[in-house]
């Protein structure tokens, strides 16, 4: 997987996660990809900085002392985020939650070896991977930062 920050031509930001680069450009071009705020499908990636796991561990300075990132945001943000939220609560209260048996169950509905019905549970890195390239139709469940931000 992997995450854009996209624009629209309206000048709108938002991210969306893609199996990969060709499948943002497969997607653009059949005009699946549009802004939330305005509908716009005009489009455009933002040049960002991987995210790499830090092998050493600061020590933290003194209790209290820790900083976190903050943001401030703008309406459209805000309503953006009680949509995520809302999707959220939609998926965990109907559809059932199979914990770690998720990847296989997945897999089963894909080949029609069981009933598809909606499930949520867990799925390694590598796991999600190899669904994907087996074009097993799953989507990350949206988890937001706690509320006090």
């Amino acid at each position: 997987m992997i995450r854009y920050e996209l624009h629209c031509e309206a000048g709108h930001g938002f991210e969306s996660w893609f199996r990969s680069s060709g499948d943002y450009d497969a997607q653009r071009k059949r005009k699946l990809v549009e802004c939330p705020v305005c509908g716009s499908q005009k489009i455009e990636k933002q040049i960002m900085a991987p995210r790499l796991a830090r092998t050493d561990k600061a020590p933290r300075s003194k209790p209290g002392d820790d900083k976190a990132p903050v943001a401030m945001m703008s309406p459209e943000e805000a309503e953006f985020r009680t949509k995520l939220r809302e999707l959220r609560d939609h998926v965990t209260k109907n559809a059932e939650n199979v914990g770690e048996k998720f990847p296989e169950l997945a897999r089963k509905m894909h080949n029609e070896e069981i009933e598809r019905r909606s499930i949520y549970g867990e799925a390694s890195a590598e796991d999600v991977k190899s669904l994907l390239e087996d074009e097993v139709e799953i989507h990350p469940l949206p988890i937001l930062p706690d509320e006090r931000n």
